[in-house]
């Protein structure tokens, strides 16, 4: 797929990416879920940068604007975003970690799987399972008869004073793409993962069922697994904020030794 936004496009306020130049020596990638954009990861990104370390949050295709932008992206617009934020990150420093939320949490994975020589992995309530194939063949049927957007997923936080900035609704179309392309190939494949896996899943989350951590943390191999009581999906903005941040922040210094 080609990415099909215009150089003229408007970012929604607060959904732009962030770059940092750190100053120790090691890096964090930190990727935003389906619909969403950097702000959902930025309390980590803040933090982790405060901490010393080089930081890129990309904002990915059709992401942060308008859901037109989004209709006709996919996981290959996605992946090759993330390749080229990692990129970023690797002519700075050598030691790198990964870390998303939802969606941004499977490309994690998949940056993992794609590059062993990646130090670390964080997982924030990522999905690791296609829906099921009635759920999928659904889906095809109503892009069949024209729909190609349904009512949004975002702003799942449990916090009543917290407001996530996502679309208002959910793009059939790259659904698909996340479901078939992205999680259907992998799926089976996180025991092939021999790096450290930070993962955070809330008990309570109304987007991706926690059977998808489950899955993860049973089938690669080195996992710490930490649930979440207080937050909802969206648990980088949730309660449970500064707690990501600050496992994330012990997890990278751990793994990079900085």
């Amino acid at each position: 797929m080609s990415t099909p936004e215009s150089p003229g496009l408007s970012i929604i306020p607060g959904a732009e990416p962030m770059s940092h130049v750190g100053t120790r020596a090691a890096g964090v990638l930190l990727l935003h879920g389906f619909t969403g954009n950097p702000s959902s990861v930025r309390n980590q990104a803040r933090g982790i940068a405060a901490a010393g370390y080089h930081v890129e949050s990309p904002r990915l295709p059709g992401h942060g604007t308008a859901i037109e932008d989004m209709l006709d992206t996919g996981w290959s617009d996605w992946t090759a975003a993330v390749d080229a934020a990692l990129d970023e990150l690797r002519a700075r420093v050598a030691r790198i970690v990964v870390m998303g939320l939802s969606m941004g949490g499977s490309l994690t994975l998949w940056t993992g799987l794609r590059y062993p020589d990646v130090s670390g992995l964080v997982c924030i309530n990522p999905a690791t399972e296609p829906q099921q194939e009635d759920v999928l063949a659904m889906i095809g049927e109503m892009l069949a008869d024209g729909m190609e957007v349904l009512p949004g997923i975002g702003s799942d936080i449990a916090d009543a004073s917290v407001e996530e900035i996502a679309y208002p609704g959910t793009p059939l179309r790259p659904l698909l793409s996340f479901m078939n392309d992205g999680l259907a190939p992998m799926t089976d494949r996180f025991g092939e993962l021999e790096m450290p896996i930070l993962l955070y899943t809330s008990r309570q989350d109304h987007v991706v069922d926690p059977a998808s951590s489950v899955h993860l943390a049973a089938t690669a191999g080195d996992v710490e697994h930490v649930w979440l009581d207080r937050s909802y999906h969206v648990a980088t903005q949730d309660h449970d904020r500064d707690v990501i941040t600050d496992g994330a922040i012990a997890f990278v210094a751990r793994v990079t030794g900085q």
